[in-house]
């Protein structure tokens, strides 16, 4: 199936017609290289069987719906790989429903904003990927602005040599981060979040109802991370979405332009490999160059 860039993702027609949707880890089918695999970074390496199974558990017990696990194995008996069965949602996504008919997606989007606000009001000890946080392996010594800034630099050393628009307003981009970051004012608690949800990653089930895909890099962070994503992805349908949640202004402008840098950083580096929708991720990168530019003064 599409949509693959970290895991094989496969669907299966069973004898009675029905189908389900099997998940595969394996190296050959992850085109994302270089990726931490630091267990205190929560933008570490987001796939795997374990960060799933501890994912779904958590979305249930905020009232988000994730696909339903049927099987899980790790004994690579069946298959060369760690794999996942999970339910097949045949409704399409609620993208498509909202472009194809958006009366249509009312509901689902009240539904999806719902799950956002539970997610946002179930809290974490500490910040980092849930299974993580839940085996108590994510020690932490940085705070989610903290480490947005660290990231937001470190991907501009890497675009500033690639892209020479980016290379040039290197030192105004950076400005920009460090004066975003120094208005935020501390915070001790954090929210579950998705990461990067947009209308693409929620499909709907036979009856029309939402589901979140993609929960690998659920974690407990800042719900600003996610909500700068997802204003930005539901575009003119995120107010449809309905959220309740206080969000903090300074958060979501520093998490705002460090998003665009890691938005053209991981395309470029997903454009060194075979990675097969190559102008897809052009698109991505010369979107996202023209954005840093703009919020960080550099152009207009």
């Amino acid at each position: 199936m599409a949509g693959g860039s970290k895991k094989g993702v496969y669907r299966l027609m069973l004898d009675d017609a029905s189908s389900v949707v099997l998940y595969a880890w394996s190296a050959a089918e992850n085109y994302w290289t270089d990726n931490s695999t630091d267990p205190r970074d929560p933008f570490a390496e987001a796939s795997g069987l374990d960060l799933l199974e501890a994912a779904s558990l958590a979305l249930a017990e905020a009232g988000a719906r994730a696909p339903a696990l049927l099987l899980v194995d790790r004994s690579q008996s069946i298959y060369p790989a760690d794999i996942a069965i999970v339910e097949d949602l045949r409704g399409g996504t609620l993208e498509a429903m909202i472009s194809s008919d958006a009366g249509a997606a009312a509901a689902p989007l009240r539904s999806v904003g719902a799950m956002l606000n539970g997610m946002a009001k179930y809290r974490g000890p500490r910040l980092g990927k849930v299974a993580a946080v839940v085996a108590g392996s994510a020690p932490q010594d940085r705070n989610a602005e903290q480490i947005v800034l660290d990231q937001g630099l470190a991907h501009l050393a890497s675009v500033a040599t690639k892209v020479p628009e980016l290379g040039q307003a290197r030192e105004r981009i950076e400005g920009a981060l460090r004066e975003r970051h120094a208005r935020v004012r501390s915070r001790g608690w954090y929210s579950l979040i998705h990461g990067e949800l947009g209308a693409d990653h929620v499909m709907l089930d036979s009856d029309g109802r939402p589901v979140i895909i993609d929960i690998e890099g659920v974690m407990f962070f800042d719900a600003e991370w996610e909500h700068e994503f997802t204003r930005m992805r539901f575009g003119s349908s995120y107010e449809a979405l309905g959220i309740d949640v206080e969000l903090d202004p300074e958060r979501m402008a520093l998490y705002e332009l460090a998003r665009s840098l890691s938005l053209v950083e991981g395309p470029l580096r997903i454009l060194e490999t075979d990675f097969p929708d190559r102008e897809f991720m052009r698109g991505i990168v010369t979107w996202h160059t023209g954005k840093v530019l703009r919020l960080s003064g550099a152009t207009t």
